[in-house]
């Protein structure tokens, strides 16, 4: 699917297809139109010198879909030559865009500006600023223009960072809490996991057991807090030994109440889903010592305390620190 994607766009315009580093090479090189005109050829706009600002601005929009295609679709690709390239041409039209209607009775180099869009791309995608500096001005020995790379490199990382924190490498790590950052705290949460803190082993209860039946189960477990499941292992309460104690020591009482009526919600529950963070916050927002964790469709998968959470912190902590 993607090799067809991209195939299609390649028919549509040359540039798309490799890495782009000739049409680069021509933008910032060309002393004359028939040069830039050249990126024209063997495309659907050759020979109509007139719309090269629209072809340059439906290459970027389709140099977008054949990086993805390229990439989703297995292919060899990456992220530094196309944002090169976009910035190139994005650069380049925004140079030439300004020369035809001259704000202010202004022009401004064409080449430079397209140098300065790819400083900016590199800076905003990949967050790196000094990068962007630097790797242009060694690329194409532009020394002179370190000022201007600086101010368009800085401009493009503090405008990203407000919409995106992450780079194009981490994105995907933060957005499923994987990444790990100089927050110690934040990463001994990332490296921790939920399902290995879950006490699975305790037994489930059923709305129709008696006290008495309730009273012989627990009786073989050291845990106070137990789930009520319906027939399908939906949790539909929670039982605390610790609400009991007024009726467990009453036989006569026995036959009277069932787990059901004596079960009550929890204070919160857990997803299988959530984030270390959340849960961790959940815990403190609740106050409780223990939480259910249930999974898809509801289905009780096994309690987990606090003081078992913060064991695990504190090991993994204890690692770091040898470390």
């Amino acid at each position: 699917m993607g090799g067809s994607v991209l195939a299609i766009l390649i028919i549509f315009s040359l540039p798309l297809y490799g890495e782009g580093y000739d049409t680069i090479n021509t933008l910032i090189n060309s002393t004359n139109g028939a040069d830039v005109n050249s990126v024209m050829n063997n495309s659907w706009f050759y020979n109509h010198q007139d719309l090269l600002l629209l072809y340059l601005g439906l290459i970027v929009i389709f140099k977008v879909f054949a990086t993805t295609a390229t990439n989703g679709g297995g292919g060899c690709g990456g992220t530094f030559a196309p944002s090169l390239f976009l910035g190139c041409i994005t650069g380049y039209a925004f140079a030439r865009i300004w020369n035809i209607y001259t704000p202010l009775g202004l022009t401004v180099p064409i080449s430079n500006n397209a140098l300065m869009g790819m400083a900016g791309v590199m800076s905003g995608v990949f967050h790196a600023p000094l990068t962007g500096v630097f790797l242009i001005a060694e690329l194409t020995n532009g020394y002179n223009l370190f000022i201007p790379l600086m101010i368009v490199s800085a401009a493009s990382f503090l405008t990203i960072r407000t919409f995106e924190p992450n780079s194009i490498y981490s994105m995907r790590l933060a957005r499923r809490g994987e990444l790990l950052t100089h927050n110690k705290d934040q990463s001994v949460l990332t490296l921790m996991s939920l399902d290995a803190v879950i006490d699975k082993e305790r037994p489930i209860l059923t709305p129709e057991m008696s006290l008495g039946e309730i009273v012989q189960v627990v009786a073989k477990s050291k845990s106070i807090h137990f789930a009520v499941c319906d027939k399908k292992g939906s949790m539909i309460g929670v039982i605390n030994l610790n609400n009991l104690r007024k009726y467990i020591f009453r036989s006569e009482l026995y036959r009277v109440y069932s787990a059901e009526q004596l079960m009550e919600t929890p204070h919160a529950i857990l997803n299988t889903k959530q984030s270390m963070p959340d849960v961790m916050d959940t815990f403190q927002n609740t106050g409780a010592g223990t939480l259910p964790v249930v999974g898809k469709d509801n289905l009780f998968v096994g309690f987990v305390s606090k003081s078992q959470l913060y064991s695990l912190y504190r090991q993994i902590m204890k690692d770091f620190s040898e470390e």
